[in-house]
């Protein structure tokens, strides 16, 4: 097990969940075996995704998932979070799939754990029509009766604000829409469409339900008045749009009333009390006033007439996507909600955390996973009720727009081939979780 300094990782709490994460439309494959998704049409297009390349096969997971659960069970995890195809649900023969995954999942004693939505929206519906979300609540009533007798963990939604942000504001996402603020409804639809899922689930019986919101801090570029104004903004639209409703019951100041519909009445549902709360975290983003220019980071053109400038954070080691790597962030921002929403603030999970690089003997990763387990063991230190930690991912994927380039698994899979080959870190996660003992 990797150690810092000569010290083991610290034992985290009895009964904390260890995990790894995926997404449907990034392994599943099978596409001719389900609805198409806004995915599908983005990625027909040309240039949309860097390499040309599209999800059509990916890991085919849908016919090799025996083997990738093995995998899992041979990791040691005791929790899997996986997502629903809502286009593959549709299709009328998806939830045999998803049911047999469950069965096998709880047969090796992994811990199935949802996710109901993770940016793969069948094609004819649009996140900028209120209907949406009540055709959400319709399909999640639908795999919560399939699947709720095996399933005791329930994620509605993956990062709404990078799917609202990234696929309707910057148009660099499916489905490819460049509305910038205009693009506030469909963080709106969301959010509503994750409170409606919310009482389905609860009306089915379900009792563990949570949300995985991506949240990081947002450094100020100086201490001058522009950009700590500038800074401050773009906390509000990444961070405290997508938890002020769900934790306060309300929109940031200003906010409200750019958004559609009896937003009052909508706030009640959207404020469904959630059993825990999940934090996906990467990097914090340092934050200035505009440039006047247009600015490429991480992989996104941010537009020159947005408020706001992201800029690099200097000084720090940077995955091979760019990503500056500072695993004390995810102790401040832990701290931070934790002091921002005091009791309001359930349990929290992190349900994404992880890091691109290539190569199976992946020594940088093993270096980013141990920083980030010592910062978030440093938050439950600090008092913040943590319950579990899942790495993203267990496979080597479709890196939505960055196609098949950019690889952030604990496994390598030759896509060629779909040879499956654990790389070193997965050795690492697996020492990590044999130290941690027995969890249960």
């Amino acid at each position: 097990m990797a150690t810092d300094a000569g010290n083991p990782i610290p034992r985290f709490p009895a009964g904390f969940l260890w995990g790894v994460s995926t997404s449907a439309h990034q392994i599943e494959g099978a596409a001719d075996e389900r609805e198409p998704s806004v995915w599908d049409a983005f990625t027909a297009e040309p240039g949309r995704v860097k390499d040309g390349s599209t999800a059509a096969v990916a890991c085919d997971h849908v016919h090799r998932h025996r083997e990738d659960v093995a995998l899992l069970a041979g990791l040691g995890v005791n929790a899997y979070r996986f997502s629903v195809s809502w286009p593959r649900v549709r299709s009328g023969k998806g939830l045999d799939f998803y049911d047999r995954l469950v069965d096998d999942l709880c047969a090796a004693g992994v811990r199935p754990v949802p996710t109901l939505f993770h940016w793969d929206l069948p094609a004819d519906l649009d996140w900028l029509e209120r209907d949406t979300a009540e055709r959400f609540a319709e399909y999640v009533a639908l795999v919560a009766d399939r699947l709720g007798d095996r399933v005791t963990k329930w994620i509605t939604l993956n990062e709404p604000a990078e799917h609202t942000l990234l696929g309707h504001a910057l148009g660099t996402h499916a489905p490819g829409k460049r509305l910038l603020f205009d693009a506030l409804p469909a963080a709106h639809h969301q959010l509503l469409a994750h409170g409606l899922a919310v009482r389905a689930l609860r009306a089915s019986g379900a009792s563990d339900i949570g949300i995985a919101n991506s949240h990081g801090p947002t450094w100020a570029a100086s201490a001058e008045a522009a950009d700590r104004e500038a800074a401050e903004f773009y906390d509000l639209l990444l961070n405290r749009l997508f938890a002020d409703p769900l934790l306060l019951g309300r929109y940031p100041d200003g906010i409200g009333e750019l958004m559609p519909g009896d937003v009052e009445a909508d706030l009640k549902v959207i404020a469904e009390p959630l059993d825990w709360y999940g934090i996906n975290y990467y990097a914090p983003t340092r934050v200035g006033a505009p440039q006047g220019s247009e600015i490429e980071f991480g992989g996104v053109t941010m537009p020159a007439e947005l408020p706001f400038s992201v800029r690099e954070i200097e000084g720090r080691p940077v995955t091979d996507f760019g990503w500056p790597v500072v695993p004390e962030g995810l102790t401040e921002l832990l701290t931070t909600f934790r002091d921002r929403y005091g009791d309001r603030l359930p349990p929290v999970v992190i349900t994404e955390n992880g890091c691109s690089y290539p190569g199976v003997d992946d020594q940088d990763r093993i270096a980013y996973l141990d920083g980030h387990v010592r910062a978030l063991h440093r938050a439950v230190e600090a008092g913040v009720d943590v319950r579990g930690y899942f790495v993203w991912s267990l496979l080597d994927n479709f890196e939505w727009a960055e196609g098949y380039a950019r690889r952030f698994g604990l496994v390598h899979v030759d896509f060629d081939t779909q040879e499956r080959t654990p790389k070193a870190s997965y050795h690492w996660y697996r020492e990590l979780l044999r130290a941690q003992g027995p969890t249960a």
